[in-house]
C-alpha cells in the first residue's frame, strides 16, 4: 500500500479515538452535575411524595424522540390552588401570566450518532430507573450513571434486546 493511503488511514484513527476520549471526558465530566434550572423542581417531592409517575410529566415519552417537558399549563393544573407565596412556584405562575414557557435546562443527552427513542424501551417495560437512576430520591435531576454504547449493550444483552449496530446507530 502506498503511503499517503496509510497516513490518511492512520490520522482518521487518530482522529476517532480522540474524539471518543473527548466525548467520554465530556460526558464523565456532566455526571452528578445537574445544569442550573430556571426553576427549582424537586423531583423527590413530586415522585415519593405526591407519587406521580413519570409519564404524568413526560407525557411526550411514547410517542416522541425526547421525553419533553411539560407546558407551564400543566404545571397549573395543580399550582393554580397549590403553592402561594411560594418563590419557586411564583416563577411558573408568572411564567403562566405571560404565556412563556419555561426553559428547561437538558440533563440527559445520548450522541448524536444514536438513534434514541424511549416508545421501543416503554413497551419492553424498562424502568424508567435504568437509564435515569432513582429520580424519586433526586432533589434536582441530574445524570448519575453514563449513557454510552457499553451501558446500552449490557442491557441490550440482559434483556434480549436487538445489539446489531444498525438497530442503534444512524
Amino acid at each position: 500500500m502506498p503511503k499517503k493511503p496509510l497516513i490518511i488511514l492512520a490520522a482518521a484513527v487518530v482522529t476517532v479515538v480522540l474524539l471518543a476520549v473527548l466525548g467520554l471526558t465530556v460526558a464523565a465530566s456532566r455526571l452528578n452535575q445537574p445544569p442550573e434550572q430556571p426553576v427549582a423542581f424537586t423531583h423527590s417531592f413530586h415522585v415519593s411524595n405526591l407519587g406521580l409517575n413519570c409519564a404524568f410529566c413526560h407525557r411526550n415519552a411514547g410517542q416522541t424522540v425526547e421525553a419533553g417537558m411539560p407546558p407551564v399549563e400543566q404545571c397549573m393544573f395543580c399550582h393554580t390552588v397549590v403553592g402561594a407565596g411560594n418563590p419557586e412556584i411564583e416563577k411558573v405562575r408568572a411564567a403562566w401570566i405571560s404565556q412563556k414557557p419555561i426553559e428547561w435546562k437538558r440533563v440527559y443527552r445520548v450522541p448524536d450518532v444514536v438513534r434514541f427513542t424511549h416508545e421501543p424501551h416503554i413497551r419492553a417495560q424498562v424502568d424508567c430507573s435504568a437509564c435515569h437512576g432513582q429520580v424519586e430520591k433526586m432533589g434536582v435531576a441530574r445524570q448519575e450513571s453514563p449513557l454510552g454504547m457499553p451501558q446500552c449493550i449490557n442491557c441490550h444483552r440482559q434483556r434480549g434486546a436487538p445489539t446489531d449496530c444498525s438497530f442503534c446507530h444512524y
